[in-house]
């Protein structure tokens, strides 16, 4: 179980540099969202609720009590029950693995970055999602980046602003500067210590970097900041990655904005 999420079953699993990631199946009610380009022209972002990442390290046993272990519409397509007991044994169904072999590419992190300051640890996960054509003619690539703070200190913070740098290969750099983060300033107490959350990027050439803080508040108003440690962006594959799906064709996806 990932602090502050409820996961429940593993679809797959990535190692790389800095650990053992997880891509989970949560209950479909919580906010967590996989994104991808649509294919050909279309330049929309689209979503599949009810899947995120989560650390080796977070993932906790399971126990079913219930007939029905969680809610959520892949569920019964992406897992078959090993046994005939109650013991909550599932195995991956072939559509999930047809499912992780046709979108390994766009679900594959390409690296985990950690960076903890003043009590708060910052997790960063780039993706990088495929690029698109412009009516002009110019390519514009497309990231995914997986954001998790953890407050491993001994007092309640709350994250009040974000202040990023984004640099290109061409040379521009550019800041941008908000309050909290996805609309939300989320508490991270000492009972709900964590809060993860996915954003995006675009640039218009195949590779860069960013970088950046957050202003955190203790009690009493007092203000910090926490680093988010530098990462890549690099375009390591050609076109855009397909849309995910499955044999049995799960709900559309959900349009969504940056």
């Amino acid at each position: 179980m990932s602090r502050g999420f409820t996961v429940l079953c593993v679809c797959l699993s990535v190692c790389v540099t800095g650990g053992c990631c997880y891509l989970p199946v949560p209950q479909q009610s919580h906010p967590e969202a996989i994104t991808f380009l649509g294919e050909g022209n279309d330049v929309s972002l689209y979503s599949i609720p009810g899947l995120d990442y989560v650390s080796h390290d977070d993932v906790l046993p399971y126990m079913v009590t219930g007939q029905e272990p969680f809610k959520h519409e892949l569920f019964s397509q992406f897992l078959l029950k090993s046994d005939s007991t109650n013991e909550g044994n599932y195995a991956p169904s072939g559509e999930l693995l047809a499912w992780r072999d046709k979108n390994h590419k766009w679900l594959e992190l390409m690296e985990v970055h950690t960076q903890e300051t003043s009590g708060v640890r910052v997790t960063v996960m780039p993706f990088y999602m495929g690029r698109k054509e412009l009516h002009s003619g110019s390519m514009v690539y497309w990231w995914r980046y997986n954001i998790r703070l953890e407050n491993v200190g001994k007092e309640q913070v709350q994250l009040r602003e974000r202040h990023w740098k984004i640099y290109s290969l061409t040379g521009r750099l550019e800041t941008v500067k908000g309050k909290g983060v996805i609309g939300q300033e989320p508490v991270l107490s000492l009972s709900q210590p964590a809060f993860q959350y996915s954003s995006h990027v675009s640039l218009r050439c195949p590779s860069g970097h960013m970088w950046g803080t957050f202003r955190m508040e203790r009690q009493y108003r007092k203000m910090f900041e926490v680093h988010i440690p530098a990462f890549s962006l690099e375009s390591h594959l050609q076109g855009s990655p397909s849309s995910p799906t499955t044999s049995n064709q799960p709900p559309p996806p959900t349009d969504i904005t940056v």
